[in-house]
């Protein structure tokens, strides 16, 4: 007799709602091989093939396609269930599972993520950074944290920190000998940090004066994709970066980088912690969620 194993089901969900092996052992937290492994036995007690796999692709079989139609009622129904049962624990224990940008990642990590983990030892945290804005429900994550305009309309949102800001900075070595830049334009006779999006596109550096948005496609000798590589370069007096002012506001507080521009970078929408309406949402859930709001007091009040 097959035993079969909940665990097994939500896999083959994953690698249907991915299309990628690689893609939903990450969600789910294996590594691809044992994903692999674990799909290649369910097969074979089920005596049917569920993915046609190429070195390229992987995407379901006819009797993988009905097999999914038909058990993933059945599984959100057992994981409404279970989540109803969680409820009512007095401890706090699971996995909570975050989708966010790693700009964000970094503002929230210490006011809420590490914090939430010395109330709550029990807990684990799964913090996923990507640049593209995902479905969390569909990808398999308790919450979001994004900007408050790219939060979908059909969440509940809970703003975390006060107005963002972008800052434009050099080191003092970069800037001796030459023109401080007074208007955005004026960085086009500067050597630049350029940053590349997720999608490949070259990001524009944006400014606002007066409510008007100004946007500047600068130049400069690197291009990187991830803010931490541009900040080193920056230090380095590579030339002039474009950052998240959280980024780098203990090298302006330490005097290693100078401000440029603030005047043209004026406040923007605080970050927000969404997720969707659950009816029996597991304890760590309703207290990270309490943490949350405290977390959005505090920042209302500073």
């Amino acid at each position: 007799m097959s035993i079969y194993k909940l665990s097994d089901f939500d896999a083959v969900l994953a690698i249907s709602r991915r299309g990628s092996f690689r893609a939903a052992a990450l969600d789910i937290g294996m590594s691809t091989s044992a994903l692999s492994n674990t799909v290649a036995k369910l097969e074979e007690q089920l005596g049917v093939r569920l993915f046609n796999r190429t070195t390229r692709s992987v995407s379901l079989t006819g009797a993988g396609r009905r097999f999914v139609d038909q058990v993933s009622p059945a599984l959100r129904d057992i994981h409404q269930a279970l989540d109803a049962v969680r409820a009512q624990q007095e401890t706090p224990s699971g996995t909570l599972r975050i989708n966010t940008f790693a700009t964000a990642g970094r503002e929230i990590l210490a006011p809420l993520i590490i914090e939430f983990l010395r109330r709550f030892p029990d807990v684990r945290v799964d913090i996923v950074t990507e640049g593209a804005l995902v479905d969390i429900v569909a990808g398999g994550f308790d919450f979001g944290v994004r900007s408050q305009p790219l939060v979908p309309g059909d969440m509940i949102a809970i703003p975390i920190s006060q107005p963002r800001r972008y800052a434009v900075v050099a080191t003092p070595d970069y800037l001796e000998g030459r023109e401080l830049p007074r208007v955005p334009s004026d960085l086009m006779a500067h050597a630049c940090i350029r940053t590349r999006l997720p999608n490949g596109s070259m990001f524009r550096w944006q400014f606002a004066s007066g409510g008007e948005p100004v946007h500047v496609d600068v130049d400069g000798p690197i291009t990187l994709d991830e803010a931490s590589l541009a900040r080193i370069a920056v230090l380095e007096s590579l030339g002039v970066g474009f950052f998240m002012e959280s980024d780098v506001r203990a090298d302006i507080e330490a005097g290693r980088l100078q401000r440029l521009l603030e005047a043209w970078t004026p406040p923007l929408a605080p970050l927000c912690l969404y997720y969707p309406s659950r009816r029996n949402p597991p304890a760590a859930f309703k207290v990270f969620v309490d943490l949350a709001r405290e977390l959005a007091r505090s920042a209302r009040v500073s």
